[in-house]
């Protein structure tokens, strides 16, 4: 249970991990840790995880979709510590690209627990899933099967799934809605692309189809649209049982559930999420005379998102007209979300107690674009000033993995809180190691 200082009220603290406490008034403390003191040790920026966050969320999953496999989508965030959170928590891995797909496997998670997504996969890419092993490949474009059935090779043998579009706009912005047949991912149900992509899977005797993928979008807060996509899908697989005899056992929704990075923002209900696709895909299932496939979800940002804190130190505070802008040492480079999909953030400042009324700021980044905007309208004290220290929640996911060279500013480390023991993970990218880089003259 969290337990905070009396003068903050729980709500303000709704989006922070639970282990967050406030021991001293201006003060606030993560897995038992000061964040002041993680600030002076590791320096700013620097990003937060609490580890027992992630692992707890693993388990709210595991729990429940009991009978479902669930991966972790890490294109939300991947280190080799969160690979070995996720693999001892029972999760499975989804993967981007050949670069997670090493990392993770080089770390000790077991290939054959891991599925290749990508709506464009290089031949490094395939070349790699094949040569590690990958449980499942999704295929996301006609052009894949002929290349995946040559790499596999005559005698080979390889899983794969169809990532199908089914027509349903879902998500929290136009850029992460991924359902709907006018954008790059899958192969349209409506138009026929999907069927006609499976016939010829169907062709390869090498390629093994195991079922059906879709991902709706991100930040999805409804079940409707999932339980929607559920019904598209098994009317799809209905008619290929019709055509083909297929039965598919397994059923992909992916993932997209949506979560709140302010206090009172709407979040997805996983428990009501699990009841009732539980209920649908039965019922549709018998409604079209097929056994129930097993069903997998791919959530991501639901299970690092809110586990994440980012800490910057105020640089400059301006007042030009009635605006306040407070400017921080981090910025787009680190967190790109708000200049890409008008995100907005909770930010609070830390280690340091305010009697000052609090007052709207627009905390900016350092980067050399207008559009360097970390949180538009916070609430915060009066007089902050050069020095103070913003603790930004809900930091977890898309802001690192995200994160860009943009003015050589270096990418920030990474560390974790765990009973009261903070721990690098990721250390700070230096001069160094751009300059290394750059090899010619």
């Amino acid at each position: 249970m969290t337990t905070v200082h009396e003068p903050t009220a729980a709500a303000e603290l709704s989006v922070w991990p639970a282990s967050a406490t406030e021991p001293v008034p201006g003060g606030l403390a993560v897995g038992g840790v000061p964040l002041a003191e993680i600030a002076d040790r590791f320096g700013t920026p620097v990003y937060v995880l609490d580890e027992t966050e992630v692992r707890d969320r693993c388990r709210t999953y595991r729990d429940a979709f009991p009978d479902a496999e669930v991966l972790y989508a890490a294109k939300a965030f991947l280190c080799r510590a969160m690979t070995h959170w996720v693999e001892e928590e029972g999760l499975g891995l989804d993967v981007c690209s050949a670069g997670e797909l090493e990392l993770a496997v080089t770390t000790g998670f077991p290939p054959e627990r891991i599925t290749l997504h990508g709506n464009a996969k290089t031949p490094r890419d395939l070349d790699t899933a094949l040569r590690l092993g990958v449980g499942r490949i999704v295929i996301d474009s006609p052009s894949e099967i002929a290349r995946l059935a040559a790499a596999v090779g005559p005698g080979g043998h390889q899983k794969v799934m169809v990532r199908v579009v089914p027509g349903i706009s879902a998500g929290g912005h136009d850029k992460i809605r991924t359902g709907t047949d006018d954008q790059k991912f899958g192969l349209s149900i409506a138009d026929g692309y999907a069927a006609h992509a499976i016939a010829r899977i169907l062709d390869q005797p090498q390629l093994e189809l195991t079922g059906l993928h879709c991902h709706l979008g991100s930040q999805i807060t409804d079940v409707k649209p999932y339980l929607a996509a559920v019904r598209r899908l098994v009317g799809l697989m209905a008619r290929l049982h019709e055509r083909h005899g297929l039965v598919l056992p397994e059923l992909d929704l992916g993932g997209g559930h949506g979560i709140a990075y302010r206090p009172g923002e709407p979040a997805l209900d996983l428990t009501a999420l699990a009841r009732r696709v539980r209920t649908e895909l039965a019922d549709a299932c018998t409604t079209a005379g097929l056994p129930v496939p097993r069903l997998i979800i791919e959530p991501g940002r639901a299970i690092v998102g809110p586990a994440g804190i980012a800490l910057y130190r105020v640089l400059a505070v301006k007042h030009t007209g009635e605006k306040t802008f407070v400017a921080v040492d981090g910025g787009m480079s680190d967190n790109p979300r708000p200049a890409l999909y008008g995100v907005r953030y909770a930010p609070r400042m830390v280690g340091r107690h305010s009697a000052a009324a609090p007052a709207p700021a627009t905390v900016v980044g350092r980067h050399c674009e207008a559009g360097d905007i970390l949180a538009a309208d916070a609430e915060l004290p009066a007089d902050v000033r050069p020095g103070d220290l913003l603790a930004v929640p809900v930091a977890g996911a898309y802001h690192l993995s995200m994160a860009s060279g943009y003015n050589l500013v270096g990418r920030p480390p990474v560390t974790a809180v765990r009973d009261g023991l903070a721990r690098l993970l990721v250390r700070r990218e230096s001069l160094e190691d751009i300059r290394s880089r750059d090899v010619g003259m």
